[in-house]
């Protein structure tokens, strides 16, 4: 059985907009957004082309900056940081997960999860703990020589999971994280990121597929750039 959101809010989002200027015509990508994330949230957004979905997801991430508006990160203003704090945090408190993966095909999987470590200046030995105990957590633990060309599609993605997990992050953004995976690998998938919430991180997901968003525990609704629903379950 899932368990409730509960704890403090490490996301608090107000007011937030996101402005473009193409040509003479202001396109309003985000329009006076209000969100909260708590502690152990599991989230799907959602939302047709040109909702905001990519632009929230980018801004959470501290990828990308707001217009206006206040966006608040485990207690902390992310307008008054810099870019250099503002990469110890993407490397820190986020961890992401991509669809297509992004894992280098020369590394085997234990090298592919221990890169955010290296940028952190972690030294080798822990690296190579902290990396092999990641691989465990997903299941992944017998294939950590292996390379990602020597693994299924599913597998492939349960490495990137391990890579979010290493520098361990309190949240983990993941962009259609199943959009190249079958159904039941899907799934398989989904099932993890229900663990890691129950053990404590914030999943925030981008999904088109409602079969996936049903695995959450939160659906976010986009259109125009505002939240047209938001429910809990």
């Amino acid at each position: 059985m899932m368990k409730t959101t509960k704890g403090p809010a490490v996301i608090i989002m107000k007011e937030l907009c996101k402005f473009y200027e193409m040509g003479e015509e202001v396109v309003r990508a985000l329009d006076s957004i209000d969100l909260d994330f708590m502690l152990n949230d599991y989230a799907a957004i959602m939302g047709p082309s040109g909702s905001g979905k990519s632009t929230l997801m980018n801004i959470i991430g501290c990828l990308d900056t707001p217009t206006s508006g206040r966006y608040e990160l485990n207690g902390q203003n992310v307008a008054d940081l810099n870019d250099d704090a503002l990469a110890v945090i993407r490397n820190r408190e986020i961890g992401f997960v991509f669809q297509t993966f992004n894992l280098l095909p020369r590394l085997n999987c234990l090298r592919n999860v221990e890169l955010p470590l290296i940028y952190a200046g972690v030294g080798p030995e822990e690296r190579e703990e902290r990396a092999a105990e990641a691989l465990k957590q997903v299941g992944l633990g017998d294939r950590i020589k292996h390379r990602p060309s020597e693994l299924s599609g599913g597998q492939i993605q349960r490495v990137a999971i391990a890579r979010a997990l290493v520098n361990k992050p309190s949240i983990i953004l993941a962009d259609e994280p199943t959009g190249n995976l079958d159904t039941a690998t899907s799934h398989d998938i989904m099932e993890i990121f229900g663990k890691l919430s129950d053990a404590g991180n914030t999943i925030i997901l981008i999904t088109h597929e409602e079969d996936i968003a049903r695995f959450t525990r939160r659906i976010i609704r986009l259109r125009d750039g505002k939240i047209e629903s938001d429910s809990r379950r």
